[in-house]
């Protein structure tokens, strides 16, 4: 009768003891301010070279893999295209870029953001007059109208001397 009473008395006891609450979930991995970036690029954008009306390409660039990569669908109105997947390397501190474009080759680029521009450098085999290799240098800038500035630079001698390759305005797209 007494272990009865002590079990009763015990079930009573934990029934009205009030269950902690549920600890909140942990943030996302990649939920940084480090993370956030390169931000900026995120977006549906119409592209056109710079000091021109008349776009050259549409360009998807959306948040992944919870938040931890930057993809983009590179897509050139005559056609073809590309995409990249850039992300935030958790060891180094860097940010990193695989470009893999229509014509089946791959560059990496690896930089970061520097004076609120996110500045990208890879070496580029074959791109250049004559098959030359290169190194491209990219920066991306926002802009006070809300557009992105793709600045694309390239060098034959090694980063000594640079040459504009590219200048592209990403303006948000109109539906």
């Amino acid at each position: 009768m007494i272990v009865e009473l002590a079990a009763v008395l015990l079930a009573t006891a934990q029934a009205t003891t009030p269950a902690a609450p549920p600890s909140p979930p942990p943030p996302p991995v990649c939920a940084s301010a480090a993370h956030a970036g390169f931000d900026f690029w995120v977006g549906e954008w119409d592209v056109f070279p710079a000091g021109s009306d008349t776009a050259i390409a549409r360009s998807r660039i959306e948040r992944t893999a919870s938040g931890c990569a930057i993809r983009e669908t590179w897509m050139p109105l005559p056609g073809g295209g590309g995409t990249s997947i850039t992300l935030l390397n958790h060891r180094t501190g860097r940010w990193e870029q695989v470009w893999i474009g229509g014509d089946g080759k791959r560059v990496d680029f690896e930089g970061g953001l520097s004076d609120g521009a996110m500045v990208l450098t890879g070496y580029w085999d074959g791109v250049g007059p004559a098959g030359v290799d290169q190194i491209i240098r990219m920066t991306y800038s926002p802009q006070g109208d809300g557009s992105v500035r793709q600045f694309g630079e390239a060098s034959t001698d090694h980063g000594r001397t640079w040459q504009t390759s590219f200048d592209f305005i990403y303006r948000p797209k109109k539906d």
